[in-house]
């Protein structure tokens, strides 16, 4: 068996220790058998009633409590967990299984392989009802910026998850075609786009009624789940709707 990005995994018997460093990941775990999870990063916020070891941070993990935890898998991604933190538990040992994911697609598909190959679980059924949810076709929703972070200003640019899942609701992202994948960019350069709305989710940047709207005050503004955006996993059973019903000013859904 080779992981997302080719590398070669191996264990035995199906997975009954999990230590998750991704919070997609942990969601999808827990939403299919949630003794098996053993540990999560401060950032796994759902399900809600999580209980488990905290491992430090996604880009920060704490290796010693990885190791005491004994997982049979850990799982990872590639772009929310460093190379050089997944070479170091392979190097202890362990088993760790990375997920390269960018588009609605590859997150099914990935998901899909982490069940079935990494863990040795049955595929659940969760996964392929909100592959069905995203099946169709969705109206044109005009162009769209979403910002990221602030201070300095990152939006999100091309080759993301998030702006493949913005493609797929209707959205036309103005930075698209920008050859980095969240530039970096002055306010000015945002405004000069002229969006028919922005979006401003609650992370990884935690925009808020009074941080982040002032300043696009000509431009409709709307705050929005940062889970809904970006997470992959259960979260993407509810998200096209929730996102659909985004109002076309400001708001809150």
């Amino acid at each position: 068996m080779r992981d997302d990005l080719g590398a070669p995994f191996a264990r035995s018997g199906p997975a009954r220790r999990i230590v998750s460093l991704v919070p997609s990941l942990t969601e999808s775990v827990a939403g299919t058998d949630p003794a098996a999870l053993v540990g999560a990063t401060d950032w796994c916020t759902h399900p809600a009633d999580l209980a488990v070891p905290r491992v430090r941070g996604t880009k920060n993990p704490d290796l010693r409590a990885v190791l005491a935890l004994a997982p049979d898998v850990v799982l990872a991604n590639q772009e929310e967990n460093r190379r050089r933190d997944v070479e170091r538990l392979r190097a202890a040992g362990l088993a760790v299984w990375v997920t390269r994911i960018e588009t609605l697609d590859q997150a099914f598909d990935s998901l899909r392989r982490m069940f079935a190959e990494a863990l040795g679980w049955r595929v659940p059924d969760w996964l392929g009802a909100a592959e069905r949810v995203w099946a169709g076709p969705a109206p044109d929703r005009g162009a769209v910026v979403v910002p990221v972070w602030r201070d300095p200003w990152m939006v999100v640019g091309r080759s993301t998850f998030t702006g493949d899942l913005l493609h797929r609701l209707g959205y036309r992202n103005v930075f698209a075609d920008h050859p980095d994948r969240y530039p970096r960019l002055p306010l000015a350069d945002l405004l000069s786009q002229s969006p028919d709305v922005v979006l401003l989710p609650d992370e990884p940047y935690p925009f808020a009624a009074d941080d982040g709207p002032e300043a696009f005050a000509e431009l409709p503004t709307v705050l929005v789940s940062g889970r809904d955006l970006t997470w992959y996993g259960p979260s993407l059973l509810g998200a096209r709707e929730r996102l659909s019903e985004l109002p076309p000013g400001r708001g809150r859904i």
